[in-house]
């Protein structure tokens, strides 16, 4: 839809004009997120700095009809940020650390606020913002909650929805409201909790409380060295069934290790046809009770090689090869397409199996690194974009893998989102009258739909979706 006369003039007005951007050339910035098979162009761009602002923004879209989407540092990987038309509220100007009580264990921060950043703040009080997704030195704690981002060390410390207090919202109809509080145990429906994980389609987060976490005393960082991919997927359920929780189980197959190699030389073997990155930590004597068995399991599915990480410098290399692994894959190709979906842990051996099938019956390869020890699979999808149909294809081989997940038990997303990228899948995971009640709740607090119009939930339409012979430029897309 055209942007209606006058909304651009009224935001001006609001904000200053130099915080309204119309200019087709910078609106190209906005066509899409991380994902980049989806794209759409808003009509305006604007960047408010306050709670009181984005509640402004909010109702003067509303009187006006005009769709608005909130969107962070863009990084996300469903097309959840990106909007057809209409008006992206981007909150990179909210960017302050407004409180920290580390006597108390939280802050309080603005949603463009990068989770990395956060950390570097809490880290002299010996503390962390435990949520640590891969793209934690690029995305922002709004983003985080809006996903209900995981990262490797969900494992053991959980996902976002686990680390938040209370968030400052926004409502569709310009209403602000403060949700939750300083202290984990307030009374009452925990309606933060409830908005962790909408994607953006409930309310707007303006400022957001956030858990801290004491450092770990102590850290051991392992790599085992398989021959085979069922060697590692074993050891994951091994290990656990051992009575060992670590901090991070994260499994790197042959193609992502050949990847992260051209690129990082982090020292992952590149004979593997997979490794697990194993994490321990806690007190010292602890780590020590628990490395024997680790390793044990590892050795007894076919591990032919255990090492230890000698000092920070290495155990940071070997967690770059890991953060790095996606990016590193535009070395191998000139195009990828990533995924998450979900499996049960016991059947990772079985969906890496099919998941080379699947690459194999596209003609196409795919590179794998999970979050082993949650079942959370990352299949990456190479491809040519300079062929007629390489995205299409591309596009269907990870659909076919995501079914795959579905059979077995498991889910079509674990920390990406649905956004547009899912949203037609749903219905394979939940059953009509599951939505039904989804969208009636979606209804009650965004009753016209304008809070970012088109995700999550089947139907509506949303320009720029990718069809069979669309023309995509080169570049990596994660």
């Amino acid at each position: 839809m055209a942007l209606p006369a006058g909304l651009s003039r009224k935001l001006g007005k609001l904000l200053g004009p130099q915080w309204v951007d119309k200019d087709p050339a910078d609106l190209l910035v906005y066509q899409s997120d991380g994902l980049t098979l989806h794209a759409a162009t808003p009509d305006v761009v604007v960047y408010p700095e306050t709670t009181e602002q984005c509640a402004r923004i909010i109702k003067t879209c509303a009187s006006y009809g005009a769709p608005f989407v909130a969107r962070g540092a863009g990084t996300g990987l469903s097309g959840g940020a990106i909007s057809d038309g209409g008006v992206i509220i981007q909150l990179s100007r909210m960017n302050r650390v407004l409180q920290i009580d580390h006597r108390n264990r939280f802050a309080i921060v603005q949603p463009g606020v990068v989770n990395n950043y956060l950390n570097l703040q809490v880290r002299p009080f010996g503390l962390e913002f435990a949520p640590d997704p891969s793209s934690q030195a690029a995305c922002t704690i709004g983003g985080n909650v809006a996903e209900n981002a995981g990262g490797p060390h969900t494992l053991k410390y959980g996902v976002t929805s686990n680390h938040i207090l209370g968030q400052t919202v926004v409502f569709p109809d310009g209403s602000i409201e403060q949700l939750g509080g300083t202290f984990p145990l307030a009374a009452g429906p925990d309606f933060s909790a409830f908005l962790v994980g909408t994607e953006g389609t409930i309310a707007i987060t303006t400022e957001v409380i956030v858990r801290l976490t004491p450092l770990a005393p102590s850290v051991k960082t392992m790599l085992a060295t398989f021959p085979t991919v069922a060697g590692a997927t074993e050891s994951v359920s091994a290990i656990l069934s051992a009575g060992v929780l670590p901090a991070a189980l994260e499994l790197i197959d042959n193609l992502c290790i050949q990847a992260v190699e051209a690129h990082l030389k982090a020292g992952f073997p590149t004979e593997a046809a997979a490794i697990l990155l194993i994490e321990l930590d806690g007190e010292e004597s602890e780590i020590a009770n628990e490395s024997a068995p680790v390793e044990k399991a590892c050795r007894q599915n076919g591990a032919t090689d255990f090492r230890v990480a000698q000092g920070e410098d290495e155990r940071q290399q070997l967690w770059r090869g890991r953060k790095h692994a996606v990016g590193s894959l535009g070395k191998l190709s000139p195009a990828f397409y990533t995924n998450d979906g979900v499996v049960p842990r016991s059947k990772l051996t079985t969906i890496l199996s099919e998941i080379y099938r699947i690459g194999s019956k596209h003609s196409l390869r795919v590179a794998n690194v999970c979050h082993a020890g949650d079942g959370s699979m990352h299949p990456l999808v190479l491809f040519d974009p300079t062929t007629a149909d390489g995205a299409a294809r591309a596009m269907e081989c990870s659909e076919e893998i995501l079914l795959a997940c579905l059979e077995i038990g498991g889910s079509i997303t674990g920390e990406h989102g649905v956004g547009v990228e899912k949203r037609h899948m749903m219905n394979r995971m939940f059953s009509a009258r599951d939505l039904e009640h989804m969208a009636r709740l979606r209804t009650a607090f965004n009753p016209h739909d304008l809070l970012n119009p088109g995700k999550v939930l089947p139907g509506g339409a949303t320009r720029g979706e990718v069809k069979a012979g669309v023309s995509i430029p080169g570049g990596s897309w994660i």
